[in-house]
């Protein structure tokens, strides 16, 4: 599958090239959503980049007291600059939350998710794991279970595809379901 840079898809500062010292250049997006902060998962990215200086990446960490060293970060982002980011991105970085996975899929982007873990108290359940489990089947996004994982796939981002772009509406087929399950009562 075609990087959304080889596939021509839109972003605010071109795609990653190489630059005058042999080195990787990408602008990367990590969310980690807008209801609770994920230590882990910005705590893997940062750890990784602190040896790719070639990569650009910007974190929204959400409401924490870890401080990335080697990324640049914010707590939230409001709805426009968010969408700025994602259209600035080459690849997303994200929990495996829906709302993450539809933005990558409806803007053409390659996505790495690790899922939150109810076990770590990191959510109230494990659908997030549910949810990792069942993409990866799709192979619709790159999936890292858990920590360990995030270095590998991190190193293998430049090779991320994209899925095939999604709607930003509801398709005709599923707003029938939904109305003849809501007129059934």
């Amino acid at each position: 599958m075609a990087s959304s840079c080889q596939a021509g898809r839109a972003t605010l500062h071109g795609c990653g090239d190489i630059n005058g010292t042999g080195k990787l250049e990408m602008n990367v997006f990590v969310t980690v959503g807008a209801q609770m902060p994920f230590d882990r998962l910005i705590m893997a990215v940062d750890g990784w980049a602190a040896n790719h200086t070639g990569m650009q990446i910007y974190a929204q960490i959400g409401e924490t007291s870890y401080r990335p060293e080697h990324i640049e970060y914010v707590a939230l982002l409001e709805p426009p600059e968010f969408r700025r980011r994602v259209l600035w991105a080459d690849v997303l970085v994200a929990h495996a939350g829906m709302g993450s996975i539809l933005t990558a899929l409806q803007y053409g982007k390659p996505l790495l998710v690790m899922p939150r873990q109810g076990k770590l108290k990191e959510t109230r359940n494990d659908h997030q794991l549910a949810t990792a489990l069942r993409i990866k089947e799709m192979s619709k996004v790159a999936v890292a279970m858990d920590a360990d994982e995030m270095p590998a796939l991190l190193d293998s981002i430049t090779r991320l595809g994209a899925s095939e772009l999604i709607s930003d509406r509801a398709s005709d087929q599923l707003l029938s379901a939904i109305r003849g399950f809501i007129q059934l009562g």
